[in-house]
Order: structure tokens, then C-alpha cells, then sequence
């Protein structure tokens, strides 16, 4: 293990993520809402902390391997939370505890966007800013930036990004070189996100809202800067390109690279995860619609499919968006759209949840196996596609999944022995371990009713998901650090 090329890396991006305490502190300073200073004293602080741990080690110049590549992943997502957590501690209109303020920055940078303000609309416009930047910044993953810059100083990027990239399947090259496809992924990114600023302004929403809500909803994190989220608006367009934009965060960003280099959108439709988020979303929306309008929960077929369109997409993309209180909804609706979170986006995209393709190959494994026992001599592959898959591939998606439902499992109950009731338990963990946000019962609206000990749970939860179990997981086993 090399520690001390370690040590370098976290100096180094440390120095780096302070860079992003100047945004949100220029806002405070043209808005006028005096709270610049915290962000100034944040990015002194950070950046001094990220010279001191780099300094040391500074020629320490050794390549990554893969273990290396995990422990700075794990490392740097919760040193990224604390670290997020400091202007939002250092603010004296705020009055934050080092719970709230770290759940806070957590919640953004996983962008799960489960809120711990009771309100936000009271907030400083500074740090209204600052909770959609985290989770854009986090919706890509600021490792993949990571990986882009850090050959410039002397340290190679693959083993971050394999590391850090969700996914059964992760060695496939968009470019002969990591860096490039890293800076290709942001260019998109950012190109998408400009997109979807000027759809909301055209929309109707005003400039720092459409600003603010474009990163939270490419980044499918679903932080808003109103207390009702997009219902405050009550407009058709708003809630359209809300969708347009949560679906299109929740493809595969690799596909978008190659529709875009290629001019052709064949890309999407050829791509077997696609079709299936397509086919899952086309079965929820028309589920959902016909159960609203038959139960009377609204009396126009109108209203019903514009209330299961937006919810579904949302909650299936990991958004967490609302424009109504589903937690209302008739039936077992609102179980079943948080159940949705748990199949989440597709891989390489900036949502939550278990990702598509790994449904799509239990799925398909499932039927093998129906089929095995029919024909118990044929030697029948697994095929996504065209393509057969290989037998550890499949392996590692049911152990993912055995992993998951099991930590899944202990944090919930984890979090009734804190005195929370089941429905609470379970919709928080939900909630924080899909990345969606958005819970049941006493997280409807806010977490901010749940003990420290119950956030320091979700937050565990939060990043658990976000890395996808086995980053943080690998880091308590004995193989990992045995030579």
C-alpha cells in the first residue's frame, strides 16, 4: 500500500476542493447577503490543510494501484464530507451542529438531497447556492475531475475512476486515454447542465433558480432553493423540463459521448440498460396514472398523468423532486415509488439506487435458471444483447445485491433502536442509501426530527450508496490491507 503517494493525493485534491468555496462566496458578496465570510475562511482553511498534508510528501511520485485507488476513494468522499461541512459550521446565521452540518454536505455531495433544514427559503443566498453546487459537483463525481487533473501534477487517474465508477462493468474506454475520457464526460456534463439553466429560465423560473435547480437536476440530486421544491412554481413547463433533464442525468453518460461524437441517437437504443430504464419508466408512468385517475385522487386523466410522469421519473432517477405530497397518494403508491429508488438509473450516471443493468442481469439470470432446469445438459449464456457476459460478472452482481439488501438490513434496524418507528426507519434508509432523499412518515419533509445518532446512521447510508457498498466495505476487510 503506498501511504504516503496516498497522503499526496488526498493534499492535493484537499487544495483543490477548497477552489470551490470562491463560487458561493461570490454570490454572497453580489447578493449582499453577508454570509461571504464563512466560504472565505473555509477556503483558507481547507487550503492550508490540503498544503499541509501534501507538503510532506510532495515527491512522493509512485504510480496508484488498485487498492491505492479504493482507499483514496473511500477516503476522500468522507474527508470531503467533513470538509464540505466547514462553512456551513463556520456561519453564524446558520447555528449548525457537526451532525447537521456534516449530514448537510453529505446529503449534497452523494446527491441524495435529503434536507436537514426545517427551512429553506429562510436560508442565505449564499449557501442556497452552495447546496446545489455540492451536488453537481458530486452528481458526475468530483473524482472523475480528479482524474482529468491529477496527471497534470503527476499522478495517474485510472484507478480512480475504476474505483469510483458505479457499475458491474467498469474497464470500457470511451478514448485511448483516461484523461481525455474524463475531461470528454465533463465537457458533457457541463454542456447538459447549461442546457438545462436556460430551459428553466425560458421556463419562467428567475436566473439564480434556474441556475441552481440545472445542477441539481443533472446531477439527479434534487436540492431545491424553495421549501414546496417544484411545486412552488405550479407550471407545466417548469415540470417538463424537469423531466427532460432528470431522464436524460440518469443515462449512461457514455452513451451520451457517443451519440454525441457520432451525431446519431442509434446509441441509445442499441444499448440493452436503456431499453430496459425506458421500458421500466413507460410501465411506471402508465401504472401510475391509471391508478390516480381510477381512485379519484384526481378527476382529470390530465392531472393524473402529469403527477405520475413527473413522480416517476423523479423518483426512479434517484431526483427526489416533488410537486405533490405523495406520501398521500392513494394504495400502496408511495411504498412503491420509494421501492423505485431501489432500481435507481443507469450505470455511469449521475443517479442512485442498485443501477438497471444490474436488475436487467438478475433478470436475465433468473430466466437462465428457469430455463436450466429445463434443459439441464444445455450450456446457456447470459447475453446482454448480443454479448454474453461473463460468469464473474454475474457473481459480482448477486454478491452487490446479497451485500446491499444485508447492510440495507442492519442500518434500518439500526436506526429503529434509536426510536424511530418502521415506516420512519425504513423510508430514511431508503431514502439516504438510493440516494433519493425523499422519504415517509417523519421524513416526508426534512430529517431534521431524527436523533445525531440516527443522522450519523443515514449518513453512513448515504455513503454506502453513493460508493456502492463495496469501496467502503473493502477497506474493513483483512484481505484488503494483508500484503
Amino acid at each position: 500500500m503506498n501511504f504516503l503517494t496516498v497522503q499526496r493525493i488526498l493534499g492535493l485534491l484537499l487544495m483543490l476542493f477548497s477552489l470551490t468555496m470562491l463560487p458561493p462566496m461570490a454570490v454572497g458578496l453580489y447578493y449582499k447577503d453577508g454570509n461571504w465570510q464563512p466560504f472565505l475562511q473555509a477556503f483558507i482553511a481547507l487550503a492550508v490543510l490540503g498544503a499541509l498534508v501534501w507538503w510532506p510528501v510532495r515527491k512522493q511520485e509512485r504510480e496508484l494501484r488498485l487498492r491505492d485507488g479504493f482507499l483514496v476513494v473511500a477516503l476522500f468522499w468522507i474527508v470531503l464530507g467533513i470538509a464540505g461541512a466547514a462553512p456551513l459550521l463556520l456561519s453564524s446565521r446558520l447555528d449548525m451542529s457537526v451532525t447537521d452540518a456534516v449530514f448537510e454536505a453529505v446529503s449534497g455531495f452523494t446527491t441524495t438531497g435529503a434536507i436537514i433544514f426545517p427551512r429553506l427559503e429562510a436560508l442565505p443566498i449564499s449557501v442556497l447556492y452552495y447546496r446545489s453546487q455540492i451536488e453537481w459537483l458530486g452528481g458526475i463525481g468530483i473524482v472523475v475531475l480528479a482524474v482529468a487533473l491529477l496527471p497534470m501534477l503527476g499522478v495517474g487517474g485510472m484507478q480512480l475512476l475504476r474505483a469510483e465508477t458505479p457499475g458491474p462493468v467498469k474497464d470500457a474506454k470511451l478514448t485511448p486515454r483516461i484523461t481525455e475520457t474524463a475531461k470528454a464526460l465533463w465537457i458533457i456534463y457541463v454542456a447538459v447542465t447549461i442546457a438545462c439553466a436556460i430551459a428553466y429560465r425560458l421556463a419562467g423560473m428567475s436566473t439564480f433558480d434556474a441556475i441552481a435547480h440545472a445542477f441539481t437536476t443533472v446531477s439527479t440530486g434534487g436540492n431545491s432553493t424553495r421549501d414546496a421544491s417544484l411545486a412552488y412554481y405550479n407550471s407545466a413547463a417548469v415540470e417538463l423540463v424537469a423531466v427532460i433533464f432528470m431522464f436524460i442525468g440518469a443515462v449512461n453518460f457514455s452513451l451520451h459521448f457517443l451519440a454525441w461524437r457520432y451525431r446519431q441517437l442509434s446509441s441509445y437504443f442499441r444499448d440493452p440498460e436503456f431499453r430496459a430504464y425506458l421500458t421500466i419508466l413507460c410501465v411506471a408512468i402508465v401504472g401510475y396514472t391509471v391508478v390516480l385517475w381510477l381512485t379519484r385522487y384526481t378527476h382529470e386523466p390530465g392531472d393524473a398523468l402529469r403527477l405520475a410522469l413527473f413522480h416517476a421519473v423523479s423518483m426512479h432517477t434517484t431526483s427526489g423532486f416533488v410537486t405533490d405530497d405523495f406520501t398521500h397518494w392513494p394504495g400502496a403508491l408511495p411504498v412503491i415509488l420509494m421501492l423505485a429508488a431501489f432500481i435507481g438509473g443507469c450505470a455511469g450516471s449521475t443517479s442512485g439506487g442498485m443501477k438497471v443493468v444490474r436488475w436487467l442481469l438478475l433478470w436475465k439470470q433468473g430466466q437462465r435458471e428457469v430455463a436450466q432446469l429445463v434443459h439441464p445438459s444445455a450450456e446457456l449464456p447470459v447475453k446482454l444483447g448480443a454479448k454474453a457476459i461473463d460468469k464473474r460478472v454475474i457473481d459480482a452482481v448477486w454478491g452487490f445485491f446479497a451485500v446491499y439488501v444485508m447492510a440495507f438490513g442492519v442500518l434500518m434496524v439500526a436506526l429503529i433502536a434509536t426510536g424511530e418507528d418502521q415506516v420512519t426507519a425504513f423510508s430514511a434508509i431508503t431514502a439516504c442509501m438510493t440516494n433519493a432523499g425523499t422519504g415517509l412518515a417523519e421524513v416526508a419533509s426534512s430529517f431534521t426530527t431524527l436523533s445525531a445518532t440516527g443522522k450519523w446512521i443515514c449518513i453512513l447510508a448515504m455513503l454506502l450508496g453513493r460508493l456502492e457498498v463495496f469501496p467502503l466495505l473493502v477497506l474493513v476487510s483483512r484481505t484488503f490491507w494483508r500484503k
